[in-house]
């Protein structure tokens, strides 16, 4: 969903980095959520979703949550305003 809602807002060409990864014992492992990877992910997983936008010369962004499986779905571990900020 992320990389659609990126390449509909005629980014999708920026997004060159993976949606996310599994978070456990190592800071980055598997399952590694990018294009491709089928890996179903199961209850108990927690794992970072962090699309990012990265214009060559202009900016770059990602935006970054974890989250764990819960029995009902997604369970985020952080509840942050996601709200655009201009610095």
């Amino acid at each position: 969903m992320a990389r659609a809602t990126i390449a509909e807002a005629g980014l999708g060409q920026y997004f060159i980095h993976r949606t996310g990864h599994g978070i456990g014992i190592e800071e980055h492992e598997d399952p590694y959520l990018v294009s491709g990877n089928d890996t179903m992910l199961a209850v108990g997983h927690a794992f970072s979703i962090e699309p990012g936008i990265y214009v060559p010369g202009r900016f770059g962004m990602r935006l970054e949550d974890i989250v764990v499986v819960g029995e009902d779905g997604a369970i985020p571990l952080n509840n942050v305003d996601h709200s655009l900020v201009v610095i």
